[in-house]
């Protein structure tokens, strides 16, 4: 057949449209595509050759095996891991302190990369010691008759069966609550927070409800406003004033001391009973969507405000 001579096998009824065969066009612009040989394709007679050939050895040759990995150490762990697990830093960042010389491991600066420490290894990251073990933040709205106090002999129930099972961490109370006072109640693994808010000279407010027997007489409120001597101390407070809408009775009293025993003190001072009190805040976190008896993890935005409160 020559090039411009038509196909009259070609039978009826096998156009595109039908189901059969379309014929190819030889219209310009619509040219049968032309498929070019492949630079890789193999001439006549030759072997194609593997994927893996470049990498074959030699005729006769065995690939040397590959040495066995070191088992991993269950005590063990990559110091930037371990920082970062401490909740100092990201990995990378624990990377740059390494390399600046930051880290010490028992007192020896550590400098090398992938540098494997040992669980109870002391490692101080910008001089402060670090753990290996998460930092955790949990805030619990606390009920009556649970202590912070852990004393059998009492029979009162302690606040750690409220957050149990809450974390693997074995979270601490910051400061104490005895069994009668309610409100917020902070548990973390964070000693260094849990040293902040415990310590006299913190910064950081704390916003109380007092229920008392009676009503809190105005000179009495000025006292309290203008401060106090108590067992030889001078205890001060940021703000005292009766709750609006409310009895006389019920008084708000913002301090910056975490201990309520101090709260309770310096109305029983003035010859008040104190039937109710109540942490309302703490260090700018509310009981708000937080029922009583409930609790929560801190959202990373709290943290940081805990922080720097």
């Amino acid at each position: 057949m020559t090039r411009h001579q038509g196909d009259n096998s070609k039978k009826k009824g096998t156009s595109a449209r039908q189901g059969g065969a379309k014929k190819p066009s030889t219209a310009r612009g619509n040219a049968p595509i032309r498929k070019t040989a492949s630079k890789f394709a193999t001439k006549p007679g030759e072997q194609k050759e593997s994927k893996s050939s470049k990498f074959a050895t030699k005729s006769g040759e065995q690939k040397a095996p590959k040495a066995p990995k070191e088992p991993k150490n269950p005590d063990e762990i990559r110091l930037n891991k371990y920082i970062s697990n401490s909740g100092m830093c990201s990995r990378r960042d624990a990377d740059i302190y390494i390399q600046s010389g930051n880290v010490k491991v028992n007192g020896v600066s550590v400098t090398e990369m992938g540098y494997k420490v040992k669980l109870t290894d002391v490692v101080q990251f910008d001089g402060s010691t670090v753990t290996p073990e998460k930092k955790e933040y949990l805030l619990l709205n606390k009920p009556k008759n649970f202590s912070t106090v852990n004393d059998d002999n009492r029979g009162d129930s302690n606040v750690l069966e409220l957050v149990k099972g809450a974390s693997k961490s074995f979270l601490q109370p910051v400061g104490r609550m005895d069994k009668t006072t309610t409100g917020l109640l902070l548990f973390t693994n964070d000693t260094d927070i849990i040293t902040k808010f415990t310590t006299p000279n913190q910064r950081s407010s704390k916003l109380y409800q007092v229920t008392l027997d009676k009503n809190l007489k105005y000179d009495d409120l000025e006292k309290i406003s203008n401060g106090l001597t108590i067992d030889e101390f001078r205890v001060y407070v940021e703000e005292v004033t009766y709750i609006e809408d409310q009895p006389k009775s019920e008084i708000g009293i913002k301090m910056k001391t975490a201990n309520v025993k101090i709260v309770r003190k310096i109305f029983e001072h003035l010859k008040y009973n104190v039937i109710k009190l109540d942490r309302v805040t703490f260090a700018g976190l509310t009981k708000k969507n937080l029922p009583r008896g409930n609790w929560r993890f801190l959202t990373e935005q709290e943290v940081i405000n805990l922080k720097n409160s």
